[in-house]
């Protein structure tokens, strides 16, 4: 559906986007992660047309699109301020992009009503768009970015101005929604929660690179890189030299998986694979503090030498701060780390 070919944008000497490649699957939903400044933005104005380039071509079903107005890529829009029109009744706003296609009234009428019901928002056509909520009026944009049936729907920070619950609940949403209709997405967000749990394929950006693509699971398995792993919350990691199947660190002897090249790495203990046990019997360490996390403790540990440690413990057997523990490391939380 979407290819992008080594697709380049400078804003003056600061490069955003540097030889970019990126291809979406039809019906595939594809969320581009990644800090302030790492360019997702910008790839999305760039497929829209609302970015010109350096270099690089963008191609729509094996169509370049080089010269083609927003209007004519058919493709439909969706922003974090969703860009409603004020003046303008929840039909109305619905249907504009209908009219400006030349549909008829009573065609309009029936898709915006079909739309609407498809939403969660049946029979809201005379409804104003002041007296809607934040996550009412995000299904309203949402309805007018399909209203056209685009082959292409983009989502730029769609969710982000919504509470976390109301978000939570909007994406459960949209995950459903789009595998029903067979809606072909490219989103970009920095929350990665959201992006997890919506996409089929996940990219995370730096610096205007790729810094990692896969599944939500291959990417949240396996990161490849201390990037990718800090930026997803993951802050275990260490310098390693392995040799014989284990690493040795500051953290002492540390298991790595099997087939893992001898040598020096950086290396990465998820939280569930840092074991507590008595001090005695494993690397000692005090506890710094506890976090609730709903479902589980998250425990901030310090070792006596390296950087501290964090671990995840079940409801009720997590330790109280003060107390002294033994850390021992399982090895199918290991992940040895690229450049």
């Amino acid at each position: 559906m979407l290819r992008l070919e080594g697709v380049t944008v400078r804003f003056g000497d600061r490069t955003v986007l540097d030889a970019v490649d990126l291809e979406v699957a039809e019906h595939e939903v594809v969320c581009v992660l990644g800090p302030s400044g790492s360019g997702k933005s910008t790839l999305l104005r760039v497929v829209a047309g609302l970015q010109r380039t350096a270099a690089g071509r963008v191609f729509l079903d094996g169509e370049d699109q080089g010269g083609v107005p927003v209007h004519r890529r058919g493709l439909g829009l969706m922003f974090q301020d969703h860009q409603l029109f004020p003046q303008r009744d929840v039909g109305s706003n619905v249907a504009f992009g209908l009219r400006t296609r030349g549909a008829g009234r009573a065609e309009a009428a029936r898709r915006v009503a079909e739309l609407l019901d498809l939403v969660g928002l049946p029979g809201a056509e005379r409804r104003a768009v002041a007296a809607l909520s934040g996550g009412e009026q995000q299904r309203v944009a949402l309805a007018r970015a399909l209203a056209p049936s685009p082959r292409l729907l983009m989502l730029d920070e769609p969710l982000g101005q919504l509470d976390r619950s109301l978000r939570e609940r909007l994406v459960a949403e949209l995950r459903q929604l789009f595998a029903r209709l067979g809606t072909t997405v490219l989103a970009v967000t920095h929350d990665q929660g959201e992006a997890f749990a919506l996409a089929d394929r996940v990219v995370v950006m730096r610096d205007g690179r790729i810094a990692q693509a896969g599944t939500p699971l291959e990417v949240w398995r396996q990161p490849a890189s201390e990037f990718v792993a800090r930026f997803l919350g993951f802050d275990n990691v260490v310098a390693a030299t392995v040799a014989g199947g284990r690493a040795d660190t500051v953290w002492g002897k540390v298991p790595v998986p099997a087939g893992t090249p001898d040598g020096e790495c950086r290396l990465l203990v998820r939280p569930g694979g840092v074991r507590l046990v008595a001090e005695a019997a494993g690397l000692p360490c005090a506890v710094a503090g506890r976090t609730f996390r709903g479902d589980h403790v998250a425990v901030s540990l310090r070792p006596e030498e390296g950087p501290g440690l964090e671990a995840t413990c079940a409801l009720g057997e997590a330790p109280e701060v003060g107390e002294r523990v033994g850390v021992t490391f399982d090895v199918g939380e290991v992940v040895v780390l690229g450049g």
